[in-house]
This record gives structure tokens, sequence and C-alpha cells, in this order.
């Protein structure tokens, strides 16, 4: 009979919990979709820069990040000279290295 008192006891908090984090989420989806394409963007665009432009591996361009870009990865396309930048599961970003403009991103789709 005790485990289901203990289970009862503790069933509401856990629910409320779930739902406090269900609805912060919600709350910080627009800041948090923003943060992860501009980290998404600025890591393509720097990464490409630092790698064709500067003839830096791709390990060492990743040094340049700015504090709290740990969660991007970056891929790279050396026969089409470009680098992809994810955050993971949220956004995704490619800049190419276009003759006399440098690297530009790729264009944004939603």
């Amino acid at each position: 009979m005790r485990p289901k008192v203990l289970r009862r006891r503790w069933r509401m908090p856990l629910v409320l919990g779930l739902l406090a984090v269900v609805a912060l989420i919600a709350w910080c989806w627009t800041p948090i979709m923003g943060y992860a394409h501009a980290g998404a963007a600025y890591g393509a665009r720097v990464t490409c820069s630092c790698r064709y432009l500067g003839g830096r591996s791709l390990e060492d361009c990743a040094k340049d990040f700015m504090p709290g870009m740990a969660l991007i990865s970056l891929s790279e396309d050396a026969k089409a000279k470009a680098i992809t930048a994810r955050f993971p599961l949220l956004a995704r970003h490619t800049a190419r290295l276009q003759p006399g403009a440098g690297c530009v991103l790729d264009r944004w789709e939603d």
C-alpha cells in the first residue's frame, strides 16, 4: 500500500514540473531559434573565410569561435569550397567561396 501512496504523492509535482519546462521552452522558442540560426550562419561564414581565404585547417578555424559556440559543428565540401555549420536539430547554414566576393552564405530557407 505504501508504494502507491508515494507514487501519487510525486505524480502531481512531476507533471507540474514537466508542464513548466514545456511552457518555458514554448516561451523562449523564438530567441532559441534566433540564436541557433545566428550561430550557425556566423560559424559557416567565419570558418569559410578562415579556411579558404586564410588557408588554415578546419580544426584551427574552429578555435576562432566566440565563447558559447561549442554546440556548432562544422563540415567541409572541399570540391565546392563550402563550409556547413550546424546547431543540433535546429539550424544549418552553408557558406561558399564565390570568386571576387569572398565567402557568401547560401540563401536561407525557412
